[in-house]
């Protein structure tokens, strides 16, 4: 099973919400199965924002940053078809474009899963669910996943 991430997981994982929630993200990425998460290309842009417009980092750092999530799971580029997706996503279900192409290229992908903490816990699209990691009950494709062998 693939799962796409969405940018707050990679935010937190870089210390941007604070230690605590660091930790627990780090926790998560560390625990997924080799080869199951894949980064939507958006999310690499929304966190070099992030970390350099609300986290005050040096853009080179933020930089080194955004290249060793790449490094650490494969992108899924933003296709023309990922964009027309989103559109309609966009359209009809009233999501900002850039979290709408985030889903479409998780669709488009082949993810079973959205983990973000940012959009509607439940939603699915395209065979794609929206579900929050960081939630006390977890979806039951993210507990099974997570479970230790």
């Amino acid at each position: 099973m693939r799962v796409a991430l969405d940018t707050n997981i990679l935010a937190y994982a870089e210390g941007v919400n604070g230690a605590a929630m660091k930790k627990t993200a780090l926790d998560l990425v560390e625990k997924l199965p080799e080869g199951t998460a894949l980064l939507p290309v958006q999310t690499l842009g929304e966190l070099f924002n992030l970390l350099v417009r609300k986290a005050g980092r040096d853009p080179a750092k933020a930089r080194k940053a955004i290249l060793s999530w790449q490094d650490a799971f494969p992108p899924i580029e933003t296709s023309a078809a990922v964009m027309l997706g989103a559109a309609d996503l966009a359209t009809d279900h009233r999501l900002s474009i850039w979290d709408a192409v985030i889903l479409s290229a998780a669709s488009e992908a082949g993810c079973r899963l959205l983990l973000s903490e940012d959009l509607q816990e439940g939603f699915t699209w395209k065979g794609v669910t929206v579900t929050n990691p960081f939630l006390a009950v977890k979806n039951e494709l993210l507990a099974g996943l997570l479970a230790e062998p």
